[in-house]
């Protein structure tokens, strides 16, 4: 059995119309929250022993400061296939990763997020800005991993909610 956390970038500003949406970054009320989430991890005991992201500013920057809080002490693995990605590209991040690790984090951008999250569980849940979704897989190796696996939403945390 694998867990897969699926975590969507906090919240982005806006406020500078010369980046391009790759290079935008948290407002500080996103850092505020990824924070939260990396501590709400943290109590959980559900600290990642791999985090995978999105090269997109607001990604990363949502993945390291949760990191951070949720004592992650590996390097972040930061890939460009996490932006606009479907499931078949998280699905091949994943298969690449070592079957010692458990707990895998990625954090990305929705739609890509939700379309996963219902591909993997059927379930269709709205992920907004931070949300976190705790996925269980039936699977010893990522390498068995496929779009279609049966796994089973277990939580969904949304920040405003906490």
């Amino acid at each position: 059995m694998k867990t897969l956390l699926i975590l969507r970038h906090a919240k982005s500003s806006w406020k500078h119309n010369d980046l391009t949406d790759h290079d935008r970054p948290l407002k500080k009320r996103g850092e505020q929250t990824a924070t939260l989430m990396g501590e709400l991890i943290r109590k959980h005991d559900l600290t990642p022993q791999r985090i995978i992201s999105s090269t997109a500013r607001r990604a990363l920057k949502t993945a390291e400061l949760v990191a951070e809080a949720c004592h992650y002490e590996e390097q972040i693995i930061a890939t460009r296939a996490l932006y606009g990605a479907d499931p078949d590209d998280f699905v091949e991040a994943l298969r690449t990763l070592d079957d010692a690790d458990e707990r895998v984090m990625i954090v990305g951008h929705n739609p890509d997020l939700e379309v996963l999250l219902e591909s993997l569980t059927g379930a269709m849940e709205s992920l907004p800005t931070a949300a976190l979704a705790q996925v269980t897989l039936p699977i010893d190796s990522w390498k068995e991993l496929e779009e279609n696996t049966p796994g089973k939403l277990a939580h969904l945390w949304v920040p405003s909610t906490l």
